[in-house]
């Protein structure tokens, strides 16, 4: 029989390790603090992945589906949140704190709990492509202050060693720069960036366009590649490099690539009629079709609570 126990600290911490290493960002909860009888207990912890995949136990059905729609909203806006859940009566006229996000429950539960949630962004993996003094600096550097690094030579190089999280530095010093560019924008890494002049990138831009590469995978490829710091010798444009990718992290603009909309559609949110949670519209959230309309609940008492009388959950007020 498949072991359907929650996930235990330890074994959520060594999840989070996974991701960490593979390079994929995700949102680590710890419930701070709990109020009978929430299932929740002190030090509680869960992960949530971009995707919305839920590894660990912060509390019952009515905080999963909080927890998951908030986190997804600090991965997006790379800042941490605390979020308290309560019963809207407890809530009403309470003082709460700049910064914290309140939720009404009205689950069968009447306990409460504040969710710390912060987002996990795992350092950047930095792919230098070609061997030379300085792309030997570059990996150095870029290993020193934590980020994760690898150099491969160019004919070596292909696409499929490259992730939505992967920066691309194409060092090939004119042995292959076509070749490596096609590669690197075929993978659609998050970053691609060409050590030449701005001469020689138009002439690989050029070269790609009648391959057929389209303008806007182009578009991305930066060249020159590196903040201008002047007259620098071969090894030293290494550290402008590294400038350039620190600056463009402090900015958000490494962050991981999404899938295509055209891959994934975002399901709907709607309102448990019963307890006025929101939920997704998906077949894990209890479906049940009343009069050729379709509702989504938050836990299966409140699917079994509607069913019993559907149509007074229907014309009564859902609630904010």
């Amino acid at each position: 029989m498949t072991d359907q126990r929650p996930a235990e600290g330890a074994e959520v911490m060594a999840r989070a390790i996974e991701l960490m290493d593979s390079g994929q960002a995700f949102a680590m909860a710890t419930v701070v603090w709990r109020q009978p009888p929430s299932s929740g207990q002190h030090g509680s912890r869960a992960i949530v992945t971009a995707d919305g995949e839920l590894f660990g136990w912060i509390g019952g059905a009515c905080a999963e589906p909080v927890l998951i729609r908030e986190a997804k909203r600090v991965l997006d806006q790379g800042e941490s949140t605390l979020v308290w859940l309560g019963q809207a009566a407890d809530l009403d006229g309470i003082h709460v704190p700049d910064g914290v996000l309140t939720v009404p429950i009205s689950c069968q539960s009447d306990g409460a709990l504040q969710i710390f949630i912060e987002p996990m962004m795992s350092a950047p993996h930095v792919l230098v492509v070609g061997r030379s003094p300085m792309a030997l600096t570059l990996v150095e550097l870029v290993r020193d202050i934590g980020w994760r690094a690898d150099m491969i030579d160019g004919p070596d190089f292909q696409a499929a060693m490259v992730s939505p999280a992967t920066v691309v530095v194409v060092a090939t010093q004119g042995h292959g720069d076509e070749e490596a560019i096609g590669e690197a924008v075929r993978a659609d890494a998050v970053f691609i960036g060409l050590v030449a002049s701005s001469r020689r990138g138009e002439v690989v831009r050029g070269f790609l366009a009648d391959q057929g590469v389209s303008t806007h995978k182009l578009d991305q490829v930066r060249v020159p590649i590196g903040l201008d710091l002047g007259h620098t010798s071969h090894r030293e444009i290494a550290v402008s490099i590294l400038a350039e990718l620190v600056q463009l992290r402090a900015a958000g603009s490494l962050r991981p690539r999404q899938r295509s909309m055209l891959d994934v559609v975002e399901p709907d949110e709607v309102i448990d009629l019963v307890c006025g949670m929101t939920v997704e519209a998906v077949p894990s959230n209890r479906p049940f079709e009343f009069e050729g309309t379709t509702y989504y609940f938050c836990a299966m008492g409140c699917r079994k609570a509607f069913e019993k009388d559907p149509g007074s959950f229907i014309q009564r007020e859902v609630p904010c």
